[in-house]
């Protein structure tokens, strides 16, 4: 005699049928992935101006453009990170060019203030880097907790059963194990972004190093020349 009664198996259905402690696991798993994925996207495209930016800075300076770059260190429109920290530094080694100080000391004020700059600059870039790397790492483990719970459920509702089969306790592990696959929907996006990101400020981060090294030797020949 065949079973007459069958289970709906979809995906909605199982995600209905799920424990409110499973679906409240699953909401929780999708919220953090739409906000990473939106975190993602943001980052990305800063990366992509900032890295922009940053070349058509360093075009423009070496190209010999200074009486421009000098005429905006006065305005208060945001540019380039790299831009800004010219900024600090030159507006500083400036306040400090007609006083009775060192030439050392002078350039010395100017480096610290444009390393300060760059601390600014790097904390904006790397905003939201903290969460992709706590959804990256914990969803999983969340998602495992849901499925832990949905399973033990499942198994739990077979003890009034006289005869426990596969097919009674298999939508339950089915729409227990949803959570896990949510888990890592959330998961892999957001570690292999934050690698890249990872990747991409610390080729961003050489580069301010590298300039800020390179003008921190004008100054100094400027300096000198007072």
């Amino acid at each position: 005699m065949e079973l007459a009664l069958t289970q709906d198996m979809s995906f909605v259905a199982l995600v209905a049928q799920a424990s409110w402690v499973v679906k409240g696991v699953m909401l929780l798993l999708l919220f953090a992935s739409v906000v990473s994925w939106w975190m993602i996207f943001e980052k990305w495209f800063t990366l992509r101006r900032e890295q922009r930016e940053a070349t058509l800075f360093e075009r423009e300076f070496w190209g010999g453009n200074h009486t421009a770059i000098i005429e905006r260190a006065d305005e208060d429109t945001r540019r380039s990170s790299l831009e800004e920290v010219f900024r600090a530094g030159w507006r500083e080694f400036r306040v400090n060019r007609p006083a009775t100080v060192t030439p050392q000391a002078v350039v010395e004020s100017a480096r610290r203030a444009m390393r300060a700059a760059y601390q600014r600059e790097m904390d904006l870039i790397e905003l939201h880097l903290p969460f992709l790397a706590t959804v990256g790492s914990v969803s999983p483990y969340v998602g495992l907790f849901g499925t832990v719970w949905g399973i033990m459920n499942a198994f739990l509702g077979l003890a009034n059963v006289a005869q426990a089969t596969l097919a009674q306790v298999a939508p339950g592990i089915a729409e227990a194990l949803i959570a896990t696959a949510i888990g890592l929907f959330a998961a892999i996006p957001a570690v292999i972004a934050y690698n890249r990101f990872t990747h991409d400020i610390d080729r961003l981060s050489n580069r301010h190093d590298v300039f800020m090294e390179e003008f921190s030797n004008i100054l100094q020949q400027e300096a000198a020349k007072r």
